[in-house]
């Protein structure tokens, strides 16, 4: 008994004091921290990998890039093979019938037979991107303008003399679109070179005022990549 309650010792109890978790239930929030924190990171992961198709997009889009810049390497180097042998005999044309003269009808003839190769090459294009397709398709509508451009003149060679200056005069109209067209889809081939990074690349030809031919902007070879 106490003498100052009255109340027996086994009924008297001390002030609550908190004590600490077991052991058993620390170890338990531990584990349960860990999980949380691995599926979270799982689920992170997940959701930021890209999926299957995601992956197979990005690499064909890559190979399509590859493919694109060795394509412009070899659109450009044909592009000037193509104007070494297509100015001269677009400036013939252009040039006799003011000064009231016709080719010879052999000249003629080799004429058409450079345009039947040169016209040849883009027979079989290869698929590329929009910007490289555009580039080609200008290039190849300038050969065969240039090709009609000659064929009207074998035929001014062919025809009695009074018709002889109407045709060459209307093969010099059709060699000049041809190096209108001819300059819009170099300046274009100079654009898809400086974006693949190749630098400034130029293929035009010679206008010889050419209506509404484009020249190229006087920046340096290989320049501007």
């Amino acid at each position: 008994m106490s003498r100052r309650t009255g109340r027996p010792s086994h009924l008297l109890t001390s002030p609550a004091r908190p004590g600490r978790p077991p052991a058993r239930m620390v170890a338990v929030g531990i584990v349960a921290a860990l999980i949380v924190g691995l599926l979270g990171g799982l689920v992170g992961y997940a959701v930021g990998r890209p999926s299957a198709t995601e992956s197979s997009i990005a690499k064909l889009q890559e190979a399509d890039l590859r493919r694109d810049a060795q394509q412009i390497v070899e659109l450009t180097d044909m592009a000037r093979r193509t104007g070494q042998q297509l100015g001269p005999i677009l400036l013939a044309v252009r040039q006799e019938p003011a000064a009231g003269r016709a080719p010879e009808a052999a000249q003629v003839g080799q004429w058409q037979e450079v345009m039947r190769r040169l016209t040849a090459q883009f027979a079989d294009p290869p698929s590329g991107m929009t910007a490289t397709n555009v580039a080609r398709g200008g290039l190849r509508s300038a050969v065969e303008q240039a090709a009609v451009a000659v064929d009207t003149v074998a035929l001014a060679v062919a025809a009695p003399a009074d018709r002889r200056p109407e045709l060459l005069t209307l093969a010099a109209r059709q060699a000049a679109l041809a190096v209108t067209t001819w300059s819009v889809a170099a300046t274009q081939l100079d654009q898809i070179n400086i974006d693949a990074g190749n630098g400034h690349q130029h293929v035009h030809l010679d206008s010889d005022g050419a209506e509404g031919a484009l020249g190229p902007d006087g920046a340096a070879e290989g320049t501007g990549g």
